[in-house]
């Protein structure tokens, strides 16, 4: 799995959290709501200190990850977090890896 941040979505992380020396921003499958790889779930972050990350990515020093406890989610799939304009927020695509 690989993660890839976009400019527009890492500006958004930087404004809008506070993420700790020695955290990241962890992301994982919640339920409710839908992605265009599973219905009834949907992508959840938190920031976290990572205790077994299955993919990581760090841009101008900060880290994004998803844990093992989350495999089952992202499995197969790479994950791209980009920024939605008109929402202002964070959204997410996948491709197959």
């Amino acid at each position: 799995m690989k993660i890839t941040i976009t400019p527009k979505a890492l500006a958004w992380f930087k404004e809008e959290l506070e993420v700790p020396a020695g955290h990241g921003v962890r992301f994982f499958g919640k339920v409710y709501g839908k992605t265009q790889i599973h219905d009834g779930f949907s992508v959840g972050m938190s920031v976290e200190v990572p205790e077994k990350p299955i993919a990581s990515t760090t841009v101008e020093g900060l880290l994004f990850f998803a844990d093992e406890a989350d495999e089952w989610f992202f499995k197969g799939y790479d994950l791209l977090v980009d920024y939605d304009d008109k929402l202002g927020e964070p959204k997410y695509g996948f491709t197959e890896e």
